[in-house]
């Protein structure tokens, strides 16, 4: 499967374009590689793309005034990623974005989506699907760190996403849950420890 013909197959899950829509959508990306620990976004810089993950896993964080990091979001195969506030108003970002693995992304310019936009209505439905699944997402996750605990938190994480809990570094894990490394390791162990 090309990276495009995923991107087709990861849309129609939300909506149903017509072959000549399909291109349209298609030539508006390009393909690119990203080296693992590559950055795609940095601080200061205005996220121009946007970006949807053929192959590899991403990961987006900001660093504290302690120089702590805070990791917001993961993405891995089939999901988006981008410094949103950044992308969608057009200002200078506030958080890294990283590759965790070497990566296949197709990438999409912020003026060549609003082109899309404003062309077909379908478009402008897929991306408004996209952007009201971010916010559920964004807005689980408040409530998730504000109303479980730690070891919940942990439980719900590899619940909902084994694959990425599989995937990323330890330490990206646990500035995700809220924790540090070392109390991780421990959750860890405990979970063994009741599995055995």
């Amino acid at each position: 499967m090309t990276a495009y013909n995923q991107l087709q197959a990861h849309v129609t899950k939300k909506v149903s374009f017509t072959a000549e829509e399909a291109t349209l959508f298609n030539e508006a990306f390009e393909v690119a590689r990203v080296k693992k620990k590559q950055f795609i976004i940095q601080p200061g810089f205005v996220a121009r793309q946007r970006y949807y993950v053929v192959q590899g896993a991403f990961r987006a964080y900001v660093i504290g005034d302690e120089g702590d990091e805070h990791t917001i979001q993961f993405a891995i195969d089939d999901w988006w990623i981008s410094d949103y506030n950044s992308y969608i108003f057009q200002q200078p970002a506030t958080m890294f974005v990283m590759a965790l693995e070497d990566s296949l992304i197709l990438k999409i310019d912020f003026e060549k989506e609003q082109q899309l936009k404003s062309s077909r209505h379908v478009f402008e439905t897929y991306f408004r699907i996209l952007a009201e699944n971010t916010a559920a997402h964004m807005a689980r996750r408040v409530i998730t760190n504000l109303t479980k605990s730690a070891e919940q938190r942990y439980e719900l994480f590899l619940e909902k996403y084994p694959d990425i809990a599989s995937r990323v570094p330890q330490y990206a894990l646990a500035s995700f849950l809220g924790i540090t490394t070392e109390y991780l390791s421990k959750l860890r162990s405990k979970r063994a420890a009741r599995k055995s």
